[in-house]
C-alpha cells in the first residue's frame, strides 16, 4: 500500500505513482493508439492521468476514481499540469453501472485496483471494459502483483497479500489465470504479459 502525502491544493502526492511512471508510459506509448479515447479506472492521486496525458497529448485522457478525495486531488493536478487533453475526473465505480461513461472508447487504462478491492470490482471492470470497447483491437490495461502458477510468488509480494487481507478480507492477490478468463468471457484476449519493476507485471487484452 502507498503512503500518500496530502499537499496544501488537495492534491495527493504518491511516491509509487512516481516510480512505476516511466515504466508503465513506455509500454502505453507502445501499445496505444495515436489518437483516441482512453478511459483510466481508479486514478487513485491523478499523477499518473496528468503525465500520460502530457506525454500522449493525441489521447483525450479521462480519469476516474470513486473516491472523493482521489477525484479533489486529480483536479489538483490537473490545473497544475494544463494539458488540454485530459478530462474531468468522473466518478466511476466499477460495482455501480450507472456511474459508467459512455463510450465508445479506443482503450481502458486500470493500475493497482485489481488487489486492492472486492472480486466483484473486477467483474465490473470486465464488464465495462466490454461495454467501453466495442470496436475490435480495443485496449485493456492491467497492471499490478499477480499469482502465477509457472511463476514463484516473490517474498515481498506474500508479504503484500497477507497485509492487503489483514486491511479486508475481500482484497488480496489475484490469480492471473482467473482474471485471463474472466476477460475472455467478455470479449477481451489477453495478447500480452510484461514483468514490471518491483514484482508487477503487465496484461494487455485486446477486444475481439
Amino acid at each position: 500500500m502507498d503512503t500518500l502525502t496530502a499537499l496544501p491544493d488537495g492534491a495527493l502526492a504518491s511516491p509509487a505513482s512516481v516510480r512505476n511512471a516511466e515504466p508503465i508510459l513506455n509500454l502505453l506509448r507502445a501499445h496505444l493508439p495515436k489518437n483516441g479515447r482512453v478511459l483510466e479506472i481508479a486514478s487513485g492521486s491523478g499523477q499518473h492521468a496528468v503525465f500520460f496525458s502530457g506525454a500522449l497529448p493525441g489521447l483525450v485522457w479521462t480519469p476516474s476514481d470513486p473516491s472523493p478525495d482521489a477525484r479533489a486531488s486529480i483536479a489538483a493536478w490537473a490545473a497544475q499540469s494544463g494539458s488540454d487533453n485530459l478530462q474531468p475526473p468522473v466518478a466511476l465505480d466499477c460495482m455501480n453501472e450507472a456511474t459508467w461513461p459512455e463510450g465508445p472508447f479506443d482503450a481502458v487504462v486500470c493500475i493497482n485496483m485489481v488487489h486492492i478491492s472486492p472480486w466483484a470490482a473486477t467483474e465490473g471492470l470486465m464488464k465495462l471494459a466490454e461495454r467501453a470497447l466495442p470496436r475490435p483491437g480495443g485496449l485493456l490495461y492491467l497492471y499490478g502483483a499477480y499469482r502465477e502458477a509457472e511463476v514463484p510468488l516473490a517474498p515481498s509480494n506474500e508479504a503484500f497479500d497477507v497485509n492487503l487481507k489483514a486491511r479486508d478480507p475481500a482484497w488480496g492477490l489475484r490469480d492471473r489465470d482467473d482474471v485471463v478468463a474472466l476477460a475472455r468471457s467478455h470479449g477481451l484476449a489477453l495478447t500480452l504479459r510484461t514483468e514490471m519493476p518491483a514484482n508487477n507485471i503487465s496484461l494487455l487484452f485486446r477486444r475481439v
